[in-house]
């Protein structure tokens, strides 16, 4: 919808290509390996999984991000807003082991101004729920 964002390769960007890659992993790889890793259940077999197992959907994005500051390299798109609002959350809450390559890239991208603005945000309807609920 914003194309002068930049934040999406365009249709014959050579980036487009592994930028759907890693929209996709996300819900097809990243999420499913979160919950049964969190459900303490065994993933599928490896000839019907999407993801292997846990340790091998981590191992994939380690080796990406160790690339570049951002999963396509040097350029940031929305996958990296995905992507790195999701290893914030999960780390916080030890689904994602602390990892050096995880940590930069979470401190990397929750540390932009957009993303500090719509923290803010949160907070302050938080507080203001917390107001008129008397909670």
């Amino acid at each position: 919808m914003f194309p002068q964002a930049g934040l999406t390769p365009a249709l014959n960007d050579p980036l487009r290509g592994p930028y759907l890659r890693w929209i996709a992993y996300y819900g097809s790889s990243f999420e499913p390996a979160l919950i049964d890793k969190f459900m303490q259940r065994e993933p599928a077999p490896i000839t019907q999984s999407l993801y292997a197992d846990y340790d091998t959907m981590l191992g994939a994005l380690e080796a990406q991000l160790a690339k570049g500051p951002y999963l396509l390299g040097e350029r940031m798109t929305a996958a990296d807003v995905l992507w790195g609002v999701a290893f914030n959350w999960t780390m916080k809450f030890g689904i994602v082991p602390k990892k050096g390559v995880f940590v930069r890239y979470a401190e990397r991208m929750t540390a932009r101004p957009a993303f500090q603005r719509v923290t803010a945000g949160d907070a302050e309807m938080a507080a203001q729920h917390a107001a008129a609920t008397g909670g």
